[in-house]
């Protein structure tokens, strides 16, 4: 019993290790779509200035033309009034973003209010270029790096104690040996600079470290 009850774990571990991609969280968060964020405030200075060359590098090189086209008719428009300026830059702002956001490869869902908590790594990343130091970043994000990682194991371990004693104990460590696995390998991955995980199809977005 206890030999059959191994074989069929170890074919689960098999079988997660090549379908369970699918059931990660991935990143939803966004930074470039915030009133307040880089995009916009160059946007907001470029159109002040009447000089689009600002905000180019926030495009992709073939959506530059409608940059320059949407940026001409803003211009026009903040003419007419400040009821059609506010609209004007409103629709700049969104056409900048929404191209800025497609050249990443991410769903444009609309700009957020200024102020709108964009947690703190990402919060930290833009002070430590601000500050000129990223010390405190690196202490951030391996701090809960390490952190993740210990809960993980320790859970699997857990899990691993009982893998034997019965079919759903054996998923339960399956589970858990998955989630491990894949999170610290995606951690290395990502370290390295290589976006892949056993077989996972390149430009996936990586899973946020906070997910479980």
């Amino acid at each position: 019993m206890k030999a059959r009850v191994a074989f069929i774990t170890m074919a689960m571990v098999i079988a997660a290790c090549i379908g369970v991609l699918w059931l990660i969280p991935r990143i939803v968060g966004a930074h470039c779509d915030t009133m307040s964020g880089p995009v916009v405030m160059t946007a907001k200075t470029a159109l002040e200035k009447g000089d689009v060359t600002p905000v180019l590098k926030w495009v992709k090189k073939e959506n530059e033309a409608e940059i320059r086209e949407a940026f001409t008719k803003t211009l026009n428009a903040r003419k007419m009034g400040l009821d059609a300026k506010e609209v004007a830059d409103m629709y700049f702002f969104e056409t900048l973003v929404r191209l800025h956001r497609a050249g990443e490869g991410a769903p444009y869902t609309g700009l957020k209010p200024a102020g709108t908590d964009l947690g703190p790594t990402v919060t930290g990343a833009d002070k430590a270029l601000e500050n000129g130091s990223v010390d405190d970043l690196v202490k951030l994000v391996t701090d809960a790096v390490s952190a993740g990682i210990h809960e993980r194991f320790v859970h699997a371990m857990e899990k691993k104690k009982h893998v034997d004693e019965s079919v759903e104990t054996g998923r339960e460590y399956v589970e858990a040996y998955v989630t491990y696995v894949h999170y610290v390998e995606r951690l290395y991955n990502d370290a390295k600079g290589e976006s892949t995980t056993h077989g996972e199809a390149e430009g996936t977005k990586t899973e946020d470290l906070h997910q479980h």
